[in-house]
């Protein structure tokens, strides 16, 4: 990790890599969606509406494991004071604020055939909202701390502490009484979705995951630039 530390070095890997992680994500979300559409019988109790779970699950996992990357990021700026930490931390904001959001309307949209209702103040739901609020808040502090100081600890304590949410958002559906189905894939137990949902998710996943990740890299791009144009106006201002 901090063999990248040097900007330079982390832009020699991030040039070449991006346009593979956009064009494979691209080419594995649209497979996956047309896997899942097209190949997959509807579900008994909820018809074609449960196919959304090829977008909408997705966007789940990657809006959680945004704060997640987020708040590593801050602790590496405040603990190692790495270099390019509180730029991996800005480039994630926006991204994670999308597949939050895209996560929250999938749901409203599965929700309205499923629940008859769009939206449902449950345990889940409500958790997964104060996420997108969180990041929203985050932006905008890191924007204005950004402004102030080039680069503050404010910003990264606030992405450390968020990180008490994403528990809530885990367990929520065991903790309180929902409406939200339970865990139907877990790493260390048995999976209660069926194969012919779950492979399509799977790849589905694995796509949103690249595309997610090429959208962090071209926003770390773009703010290492930024803040070299910066550094050569204030070089030239003091001469």
């Amino acid at each position: 990790m901090h063999a990248y530390a040097n900007p330079t070095r982390f832009l020699s890997l991030a040039r070449p890599l991006t346009p593979w992680l956009l064009f494979g994500g691209m080419a594995l979300v649209a497979a996956a969606c047309a896997w899942g559409i097209f190949s997959t019988p509807p579900e008994r109790l909820q018809g074609d509406s449960v196919k959304i779970i090829f977008v909408h699950v997705p966007m789940a996992w990657l809006g959680m494991a945004g704060w997640t990357g987020i708040a590593i990021a801050s602790l590496s700026e405040l603990i190692w004071r790495h270099p390019l930490a509180s730029h991996a931390a800005r480039a994630i904001a926006v991204p994670g604020a999308l597949f939050a959001l895209l996560c929250l309307v999938t749901g409203a949209l599965w929700g309205r055939p499923a629940w008859g209702t769009w939206w449902v103040w449950d345990g889940r739901l409500t958790s997964m909202l104060v996420l997108f609020f969180l990041y929203l808040a985050y932006i905008v502090l890191a924007n204005e701390t950004s402004k102030a100081s080039g680069r503050s600890r404010i910003a990264a304590i606030f992405g450390v502490v968020g990180i008490v949410n994403l528990p809530i958002i885990r367990f929520s559906v065991e903790w309180w009484e929902t409406q939200h189905q339970g865990t139907s894939i877990s790493i260390t137990g048995k999976s209660t979705i069926d194969a012919l949902y779950l492979w399509p998710l799977l790849v589905s996943a694995i796509g949103f995951s690249l595309l997610f990740a090429a959208i962090v890299l071209m926003r770390m791009r773009a703010s290492l630039a930024e803040t070299k144009v910066e550094g050569r106006l204030k070089r030239m201002a003091a001469e």
